[in-house]
Parts: structure tokens; C-alpha cells; sequence
């Protein structure tokens, strides 16, 4: 059950264009429309800033570089731990 509160303010035609694709869905109300696309669009936004996808042949090049890598120095250690410590992915 949804407990959160989203208070917006948006153009009448905009409004007006979102109640109409939320008619045509079949869906029960704007609310569900605008929670549906915000709920596809964010993974979507999440997705692509949380991974990537390279080439084979970059992929290679990066193995080989991490392979022949020295042992991370104090900054990149600095940065790792900073990195854990705000949580980041």
C-alpha cells in the first residue's frame, strides 16, 4: 500500500494529454498512470547509470590492464573507502 505523497503542478494540456493515455491504458486514475510511467522510467534511469556495456575487445584491454595493475596507492584507497562510506554503487 502506497504511503507517500507526491503534490505536483503541471500545464492543463499536459494534464489533460496524461488522463487521456490513462484512459486508453485502462487504467483506474492518473494517479496509476503517473506512478506506472515514474516507477518504469526511474529503473530505467537506475539501469543505465548503474551499469555499462562495453565491447569484447574493450573488455580484453581492461582485464589485461587490471591483470598488470600495481597495488592501489593511498588515493585510491582514499577513494574506495569515501566511495563506502556515502554508500555508493
Amino acid at each position: 500500500m502506497a504511503t507517500a505523497r507526491l503534490d505536483l503542478r503541471l500545464d492543463e494540456e499536459i494534464k489533460a494529454k496524461a488522463e487521456k493515455a490513462s484512459a486508453l491504458l485502462g487504467l483506474k486514475s492518473l494517479t496509476e498512470y503517473v506512478v506506472r510511467l515514474m516507477d518504469e522510467d526511474s529503473t530505467q534511469v537506475i539501469s543505465e547509470y548503474e551499469s555499462i556495456t562495453v565491447e569484447n575487445d574493450v573488455f580484453d584491454c581492461f582485464t589485461e590492464a587490471c591483470e598488470k595493475a600495481k597495488a592501489p596507492n593511498k588515493a585510491l584507497l582514499d577513494a574506495l573507502a569515501f566511495t563506502e562510506e556515502k554508500g555508493v554503487k
